[in-house]
């Protein structure tokens, strides 16, 4: 008997890695560190949850259903914006909101592939993406990258059978923090326009890329819409991820497809999320600029700390967005290491093996490190533990 659909994929390795807390005790000295989830911890500007009070308040219309694809004034601002950062065009009819960027994958691959059907995921992935298609019933294609994170597309295109569908990539990367080059996204781009499968574009965290202006030019290409499908979250912006709103970019006849997936599911996204985004669009920007200068600051002290690691035989292997991933220098596997670390340094973090093929020996030498909760004293206390951890 075949098994249930959730049967066929792992445990949430976030919620995997909490039960590693239970029974664990964290004396005033050393209280725990939780590197493990990439999300703000703080809740968003007081005005913005002014806003969302008042919303709640005198918004009759924000407690009812809403557009199935988003409140229409946020699918033109997010055209807007967009059109310009990029350099493109892009039409209000292209955009549809979704109820956190996750969805929004899921609702992509509902209108790309049937039964058997393939996506191409590089590793270490991000493991919600193989998660979703694994109770899709698709086979997940690892595409290993080298020692610098990045997926090669010569590597890319010997994978691609009649059964691919998508090539799915994560730009800055979740979770190796990697920035993917302008001409390498292009070249996936090209890619997958020759065999006419679909480019999925992650970029949950381009607010914190590190590089200034656009990150890439594929909305420059007048035909983007006959390969591209871009995703967006606005949780890590302003700090909205317990109202789940994302976004997607793609063909206005794909979105007809995606509004039936998104119908069934959760009928609209949350109305009062998408005001707090359309109000955080308008009246956010400095204070967004001011979060991503701190993040990069904070990415700045895990590579002036890092040599503290690296005489210890740790190796930075990507860094960026979020998240730091790590070789650690020890003869434990990741995956023991993870809970070990809990107890001896209490700090929770996730290990490589949760973003790897199950028989990838890569992820048990691998950890990542979800930095943005931490500032610069953080990074070191941190630094501080793993220098003294011995296993």
């Amino acid at each position: 008997m075949p098994l249930p659909r959730t049967a066929t994929t792992f445990a949430p390795p976030v919620m995997e890695a909490r039960r590693w807390l239970d029974g664990a005790t964290f004396p005033d000295h050393r209280p725990l560190m939780n590197v493990s989830q990439a999300a703000p911890v703080d809740p968003p500007p007081r005005a913005l949850r002014e806003v969302i009070a008042e919303t709640a308040l005198t918004n009759d219309a924000a407690h009812l259903y809403g557009p199935v694809l988003g409140l229409p004034e946020l699918r033109a601002e997010l055209a807007e914006r967009w059109s310009k950062s990029y350099g493109g065009r892009i039409d209000s009819e292209q955009v549809c909101i979704t109820s956190g960027c996750n969805q929004a994958f899921a609702a992509a691959i509902s209108t790309l592939t049937g039964e058997g059907d393939e996506v191409i995921l590089p590793t270490p992935w991000y493991f919600n993406h193989k998660m979703w298609l694994d109770m899709a019933g698709v086979t997940s294609i690892a595409l290993p990258t080298g020692a610098d994170l990045l997926p090669d597309p010569d590597q890319a295109a010997a994978l691609i059978t009649d059964r691919t569908r998508a090539i799915a990539l994560v730009t800055p990367n979740n979770p190796g923090g990697v920035e993917y080059p302008s001409e390498l996204v292009r070249a996936f781009l090209d890619l997958c326009r020759r065999h006419k499968i679909a480019l999925i574009i992650d970029e949950t965290y381009r607010d914190f890329d590190s590089r200034t202006g656009a990150p890439h030019d594929l909305f420059q290409d007048p035909d983007w819409h006959d390969t591209l499908i871009h995703l967006y979250s606005f949780s890590k912006a302003y700090r909205l991820t317990g109202h789940r709103v994302g976004a997607m970019v793609a063909s206005q006849a794909r979105l007809a497809e995606v509004e039936k997936f998104l119908d069934t599911v959760a009928i609209c996204p949350n109305q009062i999320g998408q005001y707090a985004a359309l109000w955080g669009m308008h009246n956010l920007s400095q204070w967004l600029a001011g979060e991503r200068a701190e993040i990069l600051d904070r990415r700045a002290a895990i590579q002036d700390g890092f040599p503290r690691l690296a005489e210890q035989g740790w190796r930075l292997m990507g860094l960026g967005g979020y998240f730091a991933y790590v070789e650690h220098p020890f003869d434990l596997p990741s995956n023991q290491l993870g809970p070990e670390l809990v107890r001896r340094a209490g700090i929770l973090l996730l290990p490589g093996t949760m973003f790897m093929p199950e028989h990838d020996r890569d992820g048990a030498r691998q950890l990542r490190i979800a930095f943005a909760n931490l500032d610069r004293a953080g990074i070191g206390q941190l630094f501080t533990r793993l220098t003294g951890a011995s296993f």
